[in-house]
């Protein structure tokens, strides 16, 4: 039987969070060791990441679309009473005053 202890010893066999952050930036060299990360959350000459990050508050997956992509690929449902129609619209087609906008906030 296994057993999953929450908030034990942090696992060393998996990557950091630094490696799929959205503001991680990484520079690898040739030989293994060689490997620079900077976090574009922390505040200036505090931004070098010299360890495995195991957990970080201020994480962002990259392979997630943020609000911003998912907004210029949405499709918007409307209806027009003049017309009798109803249908999808893309988002980047409808004029600013038609549009409610997520701030990243809400999201």
């Amino acid at each position: 039987m296994r057993v999953k202890i929450n908030g034990g010893t942090a696992r060393d066999d998996r990557p950091s969070l630094c490696v799929t952050c959205r503001y991680a930036t990484i520079v690898r060299g040739a030989r293994l060791r060689e490997e620079i990360v900077q976090c574009g959350r922390l505040s200036e000459g505090l931004n070098r990441i010299t360890f495995a990050v195991r957990f970080c508050n201020g994480y962002v997956d990259r392979t997630h679309p943020t609000i911003t992509e998912m907004e210029d690929t949405a499709w918007i449902l409307r209806s027009d009473p003049r017309r009798n129609e109803v249908g999808f619209v893309k988002a980047s087609r409808l004029k600013p005053a038609d549009r409610y906008v997520l701030s990243d906030d809400e999201w």
